[in-house]
Order: C-alpha cells, then sequence, then structure tokens
C-alpha cells in the first residue's frame, strides 16, 4: 500500500511504501485521523523498510491512501 501525503508550504508530496497487510493499513488510518483530529501533535509513519517519518499535523494538507507503484500506469493513450 502506497501513501501519498500532501504538506502545506511544501511543493511536493511525502511517498510511503507501507507493508501491504490489513493490519498495518487499519493502524495507519488511525493514526492518520488521530493526527488529523488533533489528538496527535506529530505523525509518525514507519515503511516496509522500518524508516520513520514524522509529519507535524498541523501541517498536513491531505493523505491518500493507493494501490502499490507497480499497479500505477503512466503516459498517454488507452
Amino acid at each position: 500500500m502506497d501513501i501519498r501525503i500532501g504538506v502545506t508550504q511544501a511543493p511536493r508530496e511525502i511517498s510511503l511504501e507501507m507493508q501491504d497487510d490489513e493490519k498495518v493499513h487499519a493502524k495507519t488510518r488511525a493514526a492518520v485521523e488521530a493526527a488529523l483530529e488533533g489528538k496527535s501533535a506529530v505523525l509518525w509513519l514507519t515503511d516496509k523498510r522500518g524508516k520513520e517519518t514524522a509529519i507535524p499535523s498541523a501541517k498536513i494538507a491531505f493523505v491518500e491512501f493507493g494501490a502499490p507503484n507497480g499497479d500505477r500506469k503512466m503516459g498517454f493513450g488507452s
């Protein structure tokens, strides 16, 4: 599962590749919801390689959950 996080006053999104596991997805979603509701000052996420990323909750513009990179299509046409 991939997560893209938009941060205010930053030109690029943060992209993380998470483990493709339902438990991880539910835990990540709960952490994002808590951050957006103001229950936590910092959103901490750990990607599938074990790298931890911290994002100040007040700076989160959007969060997008999606399929792994391999499923994305690039280019023009059909």
